[in-house]
């Protein structure tokens, strides 16, 4: 009886926690549908008359949706790679290799993440208008106002994690793999890029899955560091449709829809993956 009483429970709590979730997407469908004189006329939560898809192309063509889309493209794809290649080089070494300061080594890159991100803004922001980049980079000559500039503090602010993550699934690694290929005269790089990391590719899926929501999803550094709005990627462009006496909450509504799309398609693209990177992790020694 206990038992039925715990499954029921453990029931109820998950179809709670599913409308949680769900109800407010399925809400926010609803209000991007709808007209904006209409939800204007009748308030948001009324019966709809029409539905349209109207919204979606307003936010497409006259939000410009899809040139800050590409905006996080060029933002989100380059310090995902990145991150997971510096990230893997520092968790081979950490994990792999015996010194004297590899566990200090591990600890200096994971102690960044317990910084908040507002203490470091003032700084940052001088260090950002200190720092001369190339034009080709930067049209203000600067790091503040730049791709560059948010592709290098998403990096480094996600280092941490993920090589605490790999470090952790690279200790699984039997190491009688690295001594065989030593044996056999492999160089260092030759055990890590050729032997190792392939064997982490469950491992940096499920990372690359994390790094590509959180990044893509950014919105602080996004917004403090880049003064254009033609230069700000997808999440802090949709405050660029609100008016100053007039908002569009039905258009905003079906821009941020379409901001999500990209982060559920490499979701479902890299899901098995991401999954075997979290069991495996779980389940080795």
């Amino acid at each position: 009886m206990k038992v039925r009483t715990g499954r029921i429970a453990a029931h109820v709590f998950m179809l709670a926690m599913v409308l949680l979730w769900i109800v407010p997407v399925l809400f926010a469908l609803y209000v991007a549908l709808r007209p904006e004189k209409e939800t204007n006329r009748l308030g948001y939560v009324s019966v709809a008359h029409k539905l349209t898809f109207s919204n979606f192309s307003d936010a497409w063509h006259q939000g410009r949706i899809w040139h800050f889309f590409m905006n996080s493209v060029w933002i989100t794809l380059p310090a995902v790679v990145v991150t997971l290649f510096l990230a893997s080089c520092v968790a081979y070494v950490v994990s792999r290799l015996s010194f004297k300061f590899n566990v200090a080594l591990l600890i200096v890159f994971t102690a960044g993440n317990l910084l908040p991100q507002q203490v470091l803004i003032t700084p940052l922001y001088r260090l950002y208008l200190a720092i001369h980049v190339p034009h080709f980079l930067s049209d203000s000559g600067l790091l503040y106002d730049s791709r560059l500039g948010l592709i290098v503090i998403n990096v480094s602010f996600q280092l941490g994690f993920s090589v605490f993550v790999l470090s952790n699934y690279m200790k699984t690694i039997p190491r009688d793999i690295d001594e065989a290929a030593l044996v056999d005269g492999a160089s260092l790089w030759t055990r890590y890029w050729r032997i190792v990391l392939p064997l982490c590719r469950p491992a940096m899926a499920a990372l690359a899955t994390l790094l590509t929501t959180w990044i893509y999803n950014d919105f602080f550094w996004a917004i403090t560091l880049i003064s254009h709005g033609d230069k700000r990627p997808i999440t802090s462009a949709l405050a660029n449709l609100q008016g100053q006496f007039v908002t569009n909450q039905n258009m905003i509504s079906a821009a941020a829809l379409m901001a999500a799309i990209p982060t559920l398609v490499v979701y479902v693209l890299l899901q098995k993956q991401f999954i075997a990177g979290l069991s495996l992790g779980a389940s080795k020694g």
